[in-house]
């Protein structure tokens, strides 16, 4: 099974992280921070991974350290669950419009890590979750998941159908991508080498 556990401890956070690839979009996830947990909850159910999130973080100071351990985690997580990414689709993209906006995000899990992030928000926050967080957890993913992202909000008014429909958005892409390909028996690449 496409799996694997991720556990990160810090003076700033203890996070415990599990993620099933080939998952039924179950999830179990309690951050602290409750719009994040909307988020993962949405990334789970859309992208058919099941997600078990454990987090305590030092949010009495702010968000930032609690979010970017988590995804630090996630794209561990996504990583090791690919393990050789041997039989993989490999590229994916997806539209997702949520009310008056449009999100498309495209991905390459070919092992090279590069994230392009464009998007305007209009308020600091949505809920407690700091709307310039949103890029950089982005990012962090594509880092350490080993993956190319490119995430654009096409359009839209509200924030939080922004964000929204970019979660759902990667969620179909990383789905896609990740998915086996019977004809494939290697990795996905002409040079017969990811990365």
């Amino acid at each position: 099974m496409r799996t694997a556990t991720i556990e990160r401890n810090t003076n700033e956070t203890k996070i415990k992280l599990v993620l099933n690839i080939d998952g039924q979009g179950k999830a179990d996830v309690n951050t602290g921070i409750g719009f994040l947990d909307h988020m993962l909850t949405l990334l789970a159910g859309h992208g058919l991974f099941d997600i078990t999130v454990h987090a305590d973080g030092d949010l009495h100071i702010d968000d930032h350290h609690t979010a970017e351990d988590l995804f630090i985690c996630l794209g561990k997580a996504l990583d090791d669950s690919l393990g050789d990414r041997r039989g993989l689709v490999r590229t994916a993209h997806s539209y997702v419009p949520m009310d008056e906006a449009l999100a498309r995000v495209v991905i390459d899990l070919g092992g090279r890590p590069y994230s392009v992030f464009e998007a305007e928000f209009a308020t600091p926050r949505v809920g407690t979750l700091g709307t310039d967080l949103i890029f950089h957890l982005f990012e962090t993913l594509a880092v350490h998941g080993r993956l190319n992202l490119h995430a654009h909000v096409l359009y839209g008014r509200n924030d939080h159908h922004k964000v929204e429909a970019l979660f759902k958005a990667l969620a179909r892409a990383l789905d896609s991508a990740t998915c086996l390909d019977p004809r494939r028996q290697d990795v996905p690449s002409t040079k017969g080498t990811l990365s």
